[in-house]
């Protein structure tokens, strides 16, 4: 059990919410840290929030998202070249 004090403006709300809900003040509480906590654990995915900005840039014809491995393994071999004594 959990006592929670709450100011008069609060207080005021809870009752208006129960009475317009048809709930009990325990009721209204419990459903509000429901939502809460679902609000909490379904944070978009990176992908679901760069979904928006996905293809909308222009590379100039230079097809970056072709073979995108073989060109990551080209570069990462010229920085490993560069960096190796002479």
């Amino acid at each position: 059990m959990t006592t929670v004090r709450l100011d008069t403006a609060t207080e005021a709300t809870l009752k208006r919410l129960a009475a317009r809900r048809g709930q009990t003040k325990s009721d209204v509480i419990r459903d509000a840290i429901v939502r809460l906590a679902n609000d909490e654990t379904e944070q978009p995915s990176a992908l679901e929030k760069l979904r928006a900005y996905a293809g909308i840039a222009d590379s100039g014809g230079q097809q970056l998202s072709t073979d995108t491995g073989r060109r990551l393994r080209e570069l990462l071999e010229e920085r490993r070249r560069a960096r190796r004594p002479g």
